[in-house]
């Protein structure tokens, strides 16, 4: 019986968002494409229909786990709008997040394969780590369009710390882990703070000295005349 173009796109989106969730499970290598495609209920013989090769399904399911992923910072943010970042890094290093293995953090849990992957893989995980970085930069005030170092300490911070929290067997060491980061980016970003207003307090001394000098200037002027 042929299939419709409409079912055929559909299909096509149930297979990238399994292999999203499955892959992030298990692993690149993890699950061969019949175990796939009878978990999105499709024959094997489907999957040469809908994609030209194992890594552009994968290339393709790893951008779609990083959009879904961005999407829950962006939810995390928004529900707490007096303290964004701290309900992003609550989300992110939280117990629940590292347990879960099919809808957390494809960078933590696919890092290491997508390394060995080609360019389309890397380049999905490229775009997903920079949507990463432009939420942390809008959410810490960096957004000049410039790479903001301090977002990428952060990133690197969690996504270093919830890795190491899951390769651990003692749970509390885990948690030790967890904790650490969340106390590294409150001290980082009160720096950045902190940082702020002692630019802010220059700039207000030397507009305020220069408008003394100007003053000054002037009163002298209005002597000699």
């Amino acid at each position: 019986m042929r299939v419709s173009r409409i079912q055929a796109a559909e299909n096509r989106e149930t297979v990238v968002n399994v292999a999203s969730r499955l892959f992030r499970e298990r692993g690149f290598d993890g699950i061969g494409l019949k175990d796939l495609m009878e978990r999105a209920g499709l024959t094997q013989g489907a999957f040469y229909k809908q994609f030209a090769s194992k890594e552009d399904l994968v290339a393709q399911a790893s951008r779609r786990a990083l959009e879904s992923a961005s999407r829950r910072w962006s939810a995390a943010a928004a529900s707490n709008p007096s303290d964004p970042l701290g309900a992003v890094i609550a989300f992110y290093l939280s117990a629940g997040h590292r347990k879960e293995k099919m809808d957390g953090c494809p960078i933590v849990a696919l890092g290491s394969d997508a390394a060995r992957q080609g360019i389309d893989v890397k380049a999905s995980f490229e775009a997903g780590t920079n949507a990463y970085l432009k939420i942390l930069e809008r959410l810490i005030g960096e957004t000049d369009g410039k790479p903001s170092g301090k977002a990428m300490a952060i990133l690197s911070t969690i996504v270093g710390a919830l890795t190491l929290s899951r390769v651990v067997n003692d749970p509390d060491l885990a948690q030790a882990f967890l904790d650490a980061a969340v106390e590294q980016v409150r001290e980082a970003v009160a720096d950045r703070k902190d940082d702020r207003r002692r630019r802010a307090g220059a700039r207000s001394r030397s507009s305020k000295d220069g408008a003394n000098q100007r003053h000054g200037t002037k009163i002298a002027g209005s002597w000699k005349s």
